[in-house]
This record gives C-alpha cells, structure tokens and sequence, in this order.
C-alpha cells in the first residue's frame, strides 16, 4: 500500500509539472512589456496636449510648437510599433486542452501500465535482517541453480550450462539430475577422460556404489588417459567392491606413488588403502582424546597452551589441505571441548566446503554436530 501511495504522489506531481505552464496563458514579462508600451503612449499624448496648450498661451511661437509636435509624434509612432501583437484567436487554446488532457489521462495510465508490465509489484518485502545476513553481491545458491535451470530450459542444447551445474547438484545431493547434468555435458562437447570420470562420479553418488555402467565409465576415461585420478581411484574402489582387495590396494598404492607433493585426495587414498590392508592411519596433528586427558594434569596455564598450540597447528594445516575429514573432525570437537562453540560451528562449515559432494564423509561430520549440540 505505501508504494502504490508513493507512486500516487509521484504521479500527481508530474501532472503538475506539465499543467503548471499550460494554465498560464501569457509570460510575465510580455505582460509587462504591455503596461511599459501603453505608459509611454499616455505620456506622449500628454506632451501633444501640452505642446498646443503652451502655443495657445503664447509661452512658445508656432515653428518651436510645430517642432514639438513633429518630435513627440516621431516617438508617439514609435511607441506604437513596439506594442505587442493582438493576442491570438480562442482556436489556438486547444493545443494547450490537448497537451492538459494527455498530461491528466496518458501519463497516469502509460507509467501504471509500463510499471506493471516491466516492474515487479508482486514481489514480497524483504525483511532488513535478511537483506544484512546476506552476503554483498553475492546471490543465494538455490536463486543461482534456478537462473541455470531456466537458462538450460531456454536453451538445452548448451553443453557449458550442463557442465557448470552439474557439480552444483552433487553439492545439493540432487544425485539424479547431477547423473542427466554429467550425460548432457558428455554428449554435447564430447568426450573426454574427465567427462566421463565425473560422469561415473555422479552415477556412484546417485547409487551409492560403484555400478557396471559407472565401471565402465571409468574405464573408458582410463582408455583415454591412463593418469585420470578420479577413475584410477573409483576402480580400485569397485576392486574392493567386488572383493579383489590386492586389486584395490594394488590400484591406491599406485595412485599414491603418483601423486605430486600436496594433492588434496591423498589422505582419502591412504584411508582407503589402510582399510582395505586392515592397517590403522597415521593420525595427523592434532589433539587426540590422549592428548587432552594428558592435558588434564597440567597446570592450567600450561595446558590451555598445549591445547591451544595443537588446535591452532591442526587448523591451519587444514586450511592448506582440507581433504583430510578426520582432521575436520578432530578441529570440531577440540574447539566444542574448548567451549568455543562459534569456532566449532565454523570449522564445520569449512568442512563441508572442503570434502564436498561426498555422501559417507557429510554423514559423518553431521553426526559429530548432532552429538555435539552444534546445530542451529
């Protein structure tokens, strides 16, 4: 109600604007030049009757009256050619009726009709501290999907648009429309090794194992590139699947023996092929329940400094390899035991950043807040 007032006003006003000068039918300084004209002819026509009167007095001779009167009537016509125009016929104010007219009907009507064609008077008011919760520039990630789903209704045949929100969905847990996002990507830019490994991504995220057509696109990206990580991963794991546990082990130790110096997956690889071996994973740095129960026969001060120390050390290498869910887990409670739940809440939303779409790893961390009290 309060726009549809405001634009009232807004409309009132420029009706105004426009009537304002239509209503006056002269300017003000023609109008003046008028009164200035006629003064000067009253005063020259009194100079004539004063001119007769003094020869008639005898006070001046008649060529000096002669003289006068030819001199005063000189500037009498004068005067009388600076006058203004007769003012022009009754039928010339109906430009001015028609302009009023359009002004008081056309210009209400065109601006409401171009507002609700082109604005958007349905949308719903917003409240102030969801406009100062959300992020500057930065629109929400279902408004996005949505502008990329429209997009790819409009035009279905752009391979990129499937490409760039086929991620989206995993992240979403939107597994079946990840699968048709990944299969659309592959049919229209063609085939890569990559194409088709995140093609058996989705499929074993939709279905929760590695299934004969996700192995077999694996295995059509290895016949493209024999280095894809993602498929020589995915393969060892359909090995363990099938129980050919030496294949998986043998596949992950291959991997690893590969990989170059900081990649993300390598702790996710070592904890599959400790799993498949039955051999424990070496624990990155980090507070450990020993540690904190050791922690315990400290002084205080000491061992706010030990703990702290080792959450801190634990944080920051996580923010250089963020693969590692175990050390995530560990960050979460350790600052949940150190009574900075802010903290914990953080870290746990920096892990789900890190370790992605994948569904046992979210689980786990969604347990840990659950048991923790972290939610909300």
């Amino acid at each position: 109600m309060t726009l549809w007032l405001a634009m009232a006003l807004m409309t009132a006003a420029a009706v105004f604007a426009v009537l304002w000068p239509l209503a006056r039918r002269r300017p003000a300084a023609a109008a003046g030049g008028e009164l200035m004209v006629a003064g000067d002819l009253a005063v020259y026509r009194d100079q004539l009757d004063e001119v007769e009167r003094d020869r008639t007095a005898g006070r001046i001779g008649a060529p000096e009256a002669e003289a006068a009167r030819i001199e005063v009537s000189r500037r009498l016509i004068a005067a009388a050619d600076a006058a203004p125009e007769a003012p022009p016929p009754v039928s010339a104010s109906w430009p001015r009726r028609i302009a009023a007219l359009a002004a008081l009907v056309a210009l209400p009507i065109g601006a409401g009709s171009l507002y609700l064609a082109l604005g958007s008077p349905g949308i719903p008011a917003v409240p102030i501290s969801a406009r100062l919760n959300k992020a500057p520039g930065e629109p929400p990630l279902a408004a996005m999907v949505a502008q990329v789903e429209a997009h790819l209704a409009r035009n279905p045949e752009e391979g990129r648009g499937w490409e760039v929100i086929a991620p989206v969905y995993l992240r979403l847990n939107r597994f079946d429309d990840a699968v048709r996002a990944r299969r659309n990507a592959l049919r229209l830019l063609g085939e890569t090794a990559e194409r088709q490994a995140d093609l058996g991504e989705a499929l074993v995220a939709a279905n929760g194992v590695v299934t004969a057509e996700a192995k077999a696109a694996f295995e059509r990206a290895l016949a493209l590139d024999g280095n894809e990580v993602k498929a020589r991963f995915f393969v060892g794991l359909a090995a363990e699947q099938d129980g050919r546990k030496t294949d998986a082990a043998d596949a992950w130790r291959a991997l690893l023996k590969d990989a170059p110096p900081g990649a993300p997956w390598v702790e996710l690889v070592r904890e599959s092929l400790a799993r498949v071996e039955g051999t424990p994973v070496a624990g990155p740095p980090g507070p450990t329940g020993e540690d904190m129960a050791a922690a315990a026969d400290m002084p205080p001060e000491q061992r706010n400094a030990m703990i702290h120390s080792m959450v801190e050390r634990l944080a920051e290498r996580l923010k250089r390899d963020g693969s590692d869910l175990q050390g995530w887990l560990r960050l979460v409670r350790a600052y949940s035991v150190l009574g900075d739940r802010d903290k914990a809440r953080a870290a746990a939303a920096d892990a789900r950043r890190a370790i992605g779409a994948d569904p046992d790893k979210l689980r786990l961390l969604d347990e840990l807040v659950k048991g923790l009290g972290l939610e909300g």
